[in-house]
């Protein structure tokens, strides 16, 4: 993925501050691959039209420096945020003018899975990873969410695959809990937390 370009003539019609390119760079890089995915479910699979939400909610965060303030690693929330509102304007835009070209309404074509559902609960879950140790929350990412194999994660990290495979381990019980918490993984009474 490549950070998005804003040419000049952005410039001229957005707000006087604006958010300086190394942290919209680095904020693109913490986030950009999270809304993707989650973008890409709630468009079923349309990468373009994900890609549009997407720079879109890169444009109004270069627009906004004072709402990241906190830095480009507190930015997700936001993000997920200004996303989600995106989408939701696409949608309703696309529901009007499939209601009008066709006489149905999207909706009442559409399942009965709700999209914004999924954003929600990868922020949930961007949350409950936040409560474990840096070093599982590394392990989980990039195992879980960038797709890596326990060797390619031992050498980006600098540990031996056993050490990934351990770390693993217990992240993944660690988080299963706050997940529960969360209401997104069933509740196992039969396990024991304190073994």
């Amino acid at each position: 993925m490549t950070t998005p370009a804003f040419d000049s003539a952005d410039a001229h019609t957005a707000p006087t501050t604006t958010l300086d390119q190394d942290t919209l760079a680095e904020l693109y890089r913490l986030h950009a691959p999270y809304l993707l995915r989650a973008l890409l479910r709630m468009a079923n699979g349309d990468r373009g039209k994900a890609e549009d939400i997407l720079q879109e909610t890169f444009l109004r965060a270069w627009q906004n420096p004072r709402a990241l303030v906190r830095g480009p690693e507190h930015g997700r929330p936001w993000l997920f945020t200004v996303a989600r509102r995106i989408a939701i304007d696409h949608f309703r835009m696309a529901a009007a003018r499939v209601k009008e070209v066709g006489g149905e309404a999207q909706e009442e074509r559409a399942g009965a899975q709700d999209p914004y559902d999924e954003v929600l609960a990868a922020h949930d879950v961007g949350r409950a990873l936040g409560e474990l140790p840096p070093h599982q929350r590394e392990v989980l990412v990039h195992l879980h969410f960038n797709d890596h194999t326990a060797a390619r994660t031992g050498r980006a990290l600098g540990v031996p695959t056993g050490t990934v495979k351990s770390r693993n381990f217990y992240a993944v019980r660690a988080l299963a809990p706050l997940l529960e918490e969360r209401g997104l993984a069933p509740v196992n009474h039969g396990s024991t937390r304190s073994r």
